[in-house]
């Protein structure tokens, strides 16, 4: 009885493991080791696909089954019994081009969808945008366009960024997307006013971005139902008016920016309110009046930027309590007073802009004890004195800009300077005017120097020989001086050297062969002009009106060799021709002679090439017409001869800009003369100047007519004659 049970029992347990086995191959037959995405989903995709192409997004379909979930990018839900289903699609940065499909609105699973950083273009299927479990898109940076419809509903959506694109129309409010978190619409085309409502939809967000599109009007007044917002972009759009008290409940905030507005008014005192700020950015708006001193409640604030507004008075003491602070940017305001900061307390600021201001008195000595501090702009204010001898202790400065100012004696300044051991630019424009002297040794520093600007000083002598050991300068900008002599030969031998400027100066002599071989132009490596992305605070005039154009960093000068309005001689060097690289060659007000190389046509990125007011004779070789980057051709005044070539560029010159030159023609001057109208000299007559010969023929033409004239009244009279000798009266010849 006993043997029989457990018989019984046995066969119990082999059943079961059958009927397990049994389920596992069905379970196996019915989910494939790959697993296979939903049918929907997979026609979703593949009509998507269709329209980018999909090999380029790695989607391969293998015979009658496809593991679509295997496919790049796609990201699938657990297994159900008719496949899985599509929750992510992620293709940023593949290159991408073509419009999106409506299809993909089939992906009602999907909770993922990343297509940024593409090249996309057309509409966003309207579909799209009403994906029930969608919780983050990003078409962000492509060139998609249309109006986005303002009645999205995206339920289960936290991050929304469709920035930097062309989409129009006033801006999208997500009603009933309580998750919301971020929004991002930067760098559109939205305009209209800023419907504050969008923080109603959700008590959750926190980053709020619209910056740089056409919005207009003033700031919404209803900013206190965004109460938890931590990030508010407002920068480059119309907006104007004063700053709304709402702004100031945002007590959230860490970032404020609503820099490149038309905001007005006076900066409140309720700024204090915000005491969680890092960073805020007013710059470039019209706000007016003092800067109140409220920076003792911002403990946190680390940026502080209200550049190119209207404010007035002095610097406020708070400002020199505030240890946390990084970057300070006053430039363009009209401040005034000495410079007072106490750099002991500051021991974070890396960055001081106080340019273009009216700031008086000396350079403060304590300036040093910010040892963190990197770029130190004061210029264009009315600071006097010499550079303080505490200058250098300066360990950390790297840019200094001190230009527009009344500073003297520039020895002792360079004598200081050079200690300043991470010292990369320096700029001294517009200082020093007693006529004084750039030293001529003693000076051994500068080793790091990239950038060195000392124009428009009045500085005598001639070009200093210790320059020569500044193997890294890349530019040189020592124009609008009194410098004499020639130009060294050493110049042209600094290998990093792109940017020279040595204009109106009285130099003399020729142009030396090293100029045709300097390394960073010959080669074209763009890689030796790179210099440091951070912005750099110095000016470059280069035109009459004195407008000046600013150049922000290094590698945004143009590759230039500048020597105008001095007193060079001799031949332009034919060496200039392999110099790959250039962008500007300006020779003109020199005494420069003899003909215009041929080879020139070698400097295949040539914007401009000024010879203007110099001796240079011959033609103008039309292998210039090559050049296809040439913007500006001046050769006014020299006694250059022949026809000006046609072609190219050239047909976008005017003739202003070959006056001064009797014997050229062509082009936009007098008619070249055909040789069969040409007068042959062996006869001893003169060939007649084009203006000449027209004259003659005007003159021909009028001799013509009178002739005919003349003879059609002779003939009549000759007439009469006749008639009445026939009727009996007597004639006498």
């Amino acid at each position: 009885m006993v043997h029989r049970e457990g018989f019984r029992a046995l066969l119990s347990v082999r059943a079961c493991c059958f009927l397990f086995f049994s389920f596992l191959i069905r379970a196996r037959r019915a989910f494939p080791q790959n697993q296979t995405c939903h049918s929907k989903d997979l026609n979703a995709l593949l009509g998507f696909g269709n329209e980018l192409d999909l090999a380029k997004l790695g989607w391969v379909l293998n015979g009658s089954y496809s593991g679509c979930c295997d496919w790049p990018g796609v990201s699938c839900g657990p297994p159900t019994i008719d496949g899985r289903r599509v929750v992510g699609l992620d293709l940023s940065r593949k290159s991408l081009r073509g419009s999106i499909s409506d299809s993909l609105a089939g992906l009602d699973q999907l909770k993922r969808l990343d297509l940024s950083v593409n090249s996309l273009q057309g509409v966003v299927p309207p579909q799209l945008l009403r994906l029930p479990l969608l919780e983050f898109i990003d078409l962000s940076t492509n060139q998609l366009k249309g109006v986005i419809p303002s009645n999205l509903s995206l339920p289960a959506i936290q991050v929304f960024n469709i920035s930097y694109n062309k989409f129009t129309g006033s801006h999208p409010i997500l009603v009933g997307s309580g998750n919301l978190a971020s929004f991002d619409l930067t760098s559109n085309d939205f305009y209209g006013s800023i419907d504050a409502g969008i923080c109603n939809s959700s008590a959750k967000i926190r980053i709020l971005r619209l910056s740089e599109n056409g919005f207009y009007g003033d700031l919404p007044r209803g900013l206190k139902s965004c109460s938890s917002v931590t990030e508010l972009w407002l920068s480059m759009n119309d907006l104007g008016g004063d700053l709304p008290d709402a702004l100031f409940d945002m007590t959230s905030m860490t970032q404020l920016f609503l820099q490149g507005n038309q905001i007005s008014g006076n900066l409140s005192t309720n700024t204090s309110n915000l005491s969680n700020l890092v960073e805020i950015d007013l710059s470039f708006n019209g706000f007016s009046g003092l800067i109140p001193d409220v920076f003792g409640g911002l403990a946190k604030l680390e940026y502080f930027s209200a550049q190119s507004n209207k404010l007035v008075g002095n610097l406020p003491s708070s400002l020199s309590k505030l240890s946390s602070l990084r970057v300070l940017n006053l430039n363009n305001n009209s401040l005034s007073g000495e410079i007072n900061l106490n750099c002991t307390a500051m021991p974070k600021l890396s960055t001081l802009d106080l340019g273009s201001n009216s700031f008086s008195g000396p350079i403060p000595d304590l300036l040093p004890h910010c040892v963190q501090l990197e770029t130190l702009n004061l210029a264009r204010n009315n600071l006097t004195g010499e550079i303080p001898d505490s200058f250098k202790n300066f360990t950390s400065l790297s840019d200094l800009s001190l230009a527009g100012n009344h500073f003297s004696n520039i020895s002792s300044a360079l004598q200081i300077l050079q200690y300043c051991p991470k010292l990369t630019s320096l700029v001294l424009t517009r200082n020093f005017h007693g006529g004084e002297m750039m030293a001529a040794d003693g000076i051994r520093g500068f080793r790091k120097m990239e950038l060195l600007v000392v124009a428009n000083c009045a500085l005598t002598g001639s070009i200093p020989s210790w320059l020569a050991n500044l193997t890294r300068l890349k530019v040189l900008d020592i124009s609008w001086n009194r410098f004499s002599g020639s130009i060294p030969t050493w110049l042209g031998n600094l290998d990093n050297l792109f940017y020279l400027d040595l204009s109106n100066n009285s130099l003399g002599g020729q142009l030396p062969k090293s100029l045709a071989q300097m390394k960073s132009l010959v080669s074209g490596n763009k890689s030796l002009q790179a210099g440091s992305e951070k912005n750099l605070p110095f000016f470059v005039k280069r035109n009459p009106s004195r407008k000046g154009l600013q150049y922000n960093q290094i590698s945004s000068l143009p590759p230039s060799l500048i020597l105008s309005h001095n007193l060079l001689v001799g031949q332009i060097l034919p060496g200039f021709g392999k110099l790959a690289d250039l962008h500007v060659l300006d020779l003109s007000w020199n005494n420069l002679s003899g003909n215009i190389p041929a080879e020139m046509s070698g400097m295949t990125s040539l914007e401009i090439l000024e010879l203007s007011h110099n001796n240079l004779t011959g033609t103008i070789p039309s292998s210039l017409t090559s050049l296809s980057f040439l913007s500006k051709f001046d050769v006014a005044y020299n006694n250059l001869v022949g026809r000006v070539p046609a072609g190219g560029q050239f047909l976008t010159f005017s003739n202003l800009d070959f006056e001064g030159n009797p014997e050229l023609c062509g082009l936009f001057l007098s008619p070249c003369e055909s040789p069969a109208n040409r007068e042959d000299n062996t006869t001893g007559m003169a060939t007649l100047k084009p203006k000449n010969k027209n004259r003659s023929a005007i003159v021909s033409l009028f001799i013509g007519i009178g002739v005919g004239i003349v003879t059609i009244i002779v003939g009549a009279v000759v007439y009469r004659v006749l008639v009445k000798s026939h009727s009996g009266s007597v004639m006498y010849c």
